[in-house]
């Protein structure tokens, strides 16, 4: 239960400030208190005695049943002036009372008052009426906001968000990118609408779509637009909400959900991330997934058990297909698998157009510019790009979004925020080579992206950037080109080698080999781009369970293994040699490119090739590795 800091001060200071009034018995004493009659010091009972037969006690006040007395007598040490004391009696004292009536002495009994058990009484009930009355309301309001009263002990009731009218506000005019996406789901929302058209030719309505792609592409957008087209009832839900810490709590969901969904058909159900509970079974140790796993098992069921489920499209979106249990991606669950992934460069002019009706952009703006510098991004890259570009532009108090906005925002997006430029030193002489390095192999190599932008801006974790931009859409990658990308990447580490020397060498390189060594992997064991011929020898990762990661074993032997190294090593070694050659041939335009790059810090792609155009440059000569 959630508590709120307003309402445990609501309840705290009234308990704090009654209980210490209660204690320190600030109300009203009645008239027999003897706090109403305290004296200035105390007397013993011998004191009192010897005071008495000598005559000296005035008065004598009686309290708390004869066990206390106040005392007024003369005292001899203050020149026989009056004073008061208090006295504690003894219990057995009954001849003190005809003591004080031989002696003619004024005395007084005050009973004791009954307000004193009466406030203690209530001192002692009012912490834990208090305590009961605020945990009560606590209690119900917990409940109201979770959906009425009672809601706390209706742990297997559905929590899916219902809407008799999804009007989410989101039509296919809304979702750009992502046409044939869109035609696919335009049938489930015809189902919906029109049934007829399709069960009076023997159709079958299809029990579930499963949404596949990456994230950011857009699944939950598709879903919103369904429910806002087909103008259905439309239930919502994440798989994780399915799953609770007590078993047999996800299955009363589903059946719930159902439950209400068939009293509500024609409707949507729609489960985001739904690998959350649809992971595969049978892969825990020791029965530790048994409540995702009955909680899958019941879904499976109302899917496509023997009763059947007419009227009710189930919608689930997820990134990870591959951990999703076979028997719910099987004909009659999830009929269809819709692929909803990343756009193409005619989909991300259409999402920036979409992204940008409510931008103010300069005349100058160009969306297909946008469009192909953004290669590979999603729509909510998209968007997010078009965010930071209009943040950059209030931060500028410019009037309209420029294409330095937009350029600056896809630098951000893509390698973090701009860090301070560097002094002129040897580090950035050094950084300022290691970028041309990579500027001028990529330039040279035929088959290499061109060069966009080289910077010695530090943006993130690097000190300088060279960016390329693929000229057209790349769905597949040939040999050449990754040869081409792994010799670019090595451009900088081959230009620090070259012109400071082996022992110069920096550590600017690391992530360049990461990459390279990666992509060399790749080439060996999953595209069958070497020695070793068209085998697949890269080992099944991405094991999502425990069990399934203990029972891994290696697909290849320890030769195989050592082997798989030796060609690694090779497509390497080969292709920094090229590198090396490279910039040693094309020194003099290396020498002034830095020297341009150092006093400008940025050179655009555009200039660069200019500049590059005006040397005689050393061709490729196809002397690119030998093959192996």
């Amino acid at each position: 239960m959630k508590l709120s800091w307003r309402i445990i001060l609501l309840w705290t200071i009234p308990v704090l400030v009654i209980g210490f009034f209660v204690w320190q018995g600030a109300f009203s004493p009645a008239v027999g208190d003897i706090s109403n009659n305290t004296a200035s010091s105390r007397m013993s009972y011998g004191r009192f005695l010897t005071y008495l037969d000598a005559g000296r006690v005035t008065s004598v006040e009686l309290y708390d049943s004869g066990q206390t007395a106040i005392v007024e007598a003369l005292d001899p040490l203050l020149d026989n002036q009056s004073q008061r004391w208090r006295v504690d009696l003894p219990s057995s004292a009954p001849e003190l009372i005809t003591k004080l009536r031989e002696s003619d002495i004024a005395f007084d009994s005050h009973p004791p008052s009954q307000d004193g058990a009466i406030w203690g009484l209530v001192g002692n009930l009012i912490f834990p009426v208090l305590l009961i009355a605020g945990l009560f309301f606590l209690f119900r309001r917990s409940n109201n906001a979770n959906g009425g009263p009672g809601q706390a002990m209706n742990f297997g009731k559905s929590r899916a968000r219902f809407q008799m009218e999804a009007k989410t506000g989101i039509l296919f005019d809304d979702v750009a990118g992502i046409d044939e996406a869109k035609e696919e789901l335009q049938e489930v929302v015809t189902f919906l609408k029109q049934p007829e058209r399709f069960t009076a030719v023997g159709a079958r309505i299809p029990k579930g779509v499963l949404l596949i792609g990456p994230p950011g592409t857009g699944k939950t957008l598709l879903a919103k637009a369904i429910a806002g087209e087909a103008g259905v009832p439309f239930f919502s839900i994440s798989g994780s909400e399915f799953v609770e810490m007590f078993v047999g709590v996800g299955a009363s969901r589903v059946r719930d959900l159902f439950k209400k969904a068939k009293e509500n058909a024609p409707c949507l159900i729609f489960i985001d991330e739904i690998d959350a509970v649809g992971r595969q079974r049978g892969a825990g140790i020791g029965g530790g997934n048994d409540e995702r796993e009955q909680t899958l098992n019941q879904l499976l069921t109302e899917m496509d058990g023997f009763e059947g489920n007419t009227g009710i499209i189930i919608i689930a979106a997820t990134n990870r297909p591959d951990v999703l249990d076979s028997a719910l991606l099987r004909p009659g669950r999830f009929d269809r698998q819709v692929m909803v992934d990343a756009p193409d460069l005619k989909g991300r002019i259409k999402v920036l157009e979409v992204h940008a009706r409510n931008k103010k952009l300069a005349s100058e703006i160009s969306i297909e510019a946008i469009a192909r510098r953004t290669p590979g991004f999603t729509g909510a890259d998209l968007a997010n790009l078009l965010n930071e570009a209009a943040i950059l532009t209030a931060r500028r108090r410019k009037e309209a979004i420029t294409m330095l906005e937009v350029n600056d925002a896809v630098d951000r997006v893509v390698a973090g925020m701009e860090g301070t430029p560097l002094v002129d030193s040897k580090s950035k002489r050094l950084i300022a080579y290691h970028e041309i390095g990579h500027g001028i192999v990529g330039t040279v190599i035929k088959d290499h992206d061109p060069v966009q932008k080289v910077t010695l801006v530090p943006r993130g974790q690097a000190q300088g950037l060279t960016w390329f931009t693929p000229s057209e859409e790349q769905g597949l990658i040939t040999r050449a080109q990754l040869k081409a990308r792994i010799t670019g990447a090595l451009g900088g580490r081959a230009a620090e080698e070259e012109i400071f020397g082996y022992s110069e060498v920096t550590t600017g390189a690391g992530g360049d080999l990461q990459q390279v060594t990666g992509m060399a992997r790749q080439m060996v064991t999953r595209f069958g781009m070497s020695d070793l011929g068209p085998l697949f020898l890269e080992s099944q990762e991405g094991e999502v369970f425990l069990g399934a990661g203990l029972m891994s074993r290696s697909e290849y032997s320890e030769e195989v293994a050592s082997r798989i190294d030796e060609q690694v090593r090779l497509i390497v070694e080969n292709c920094h040699e090229h590198a090396v050659r490279i910039i040693r041939e094309n020194r003099t335009v290396i020498d002034r490119l830095v020297d341009l790059l150092i006093e400008k810090e940025t050179i655009d792609g555009e200039e660069f090739r200019q500049i590059v155009a005006e040397y005689t440059i050393v061709p490729d000569k196809d002397r690119f590795v030998p093959q192996l």
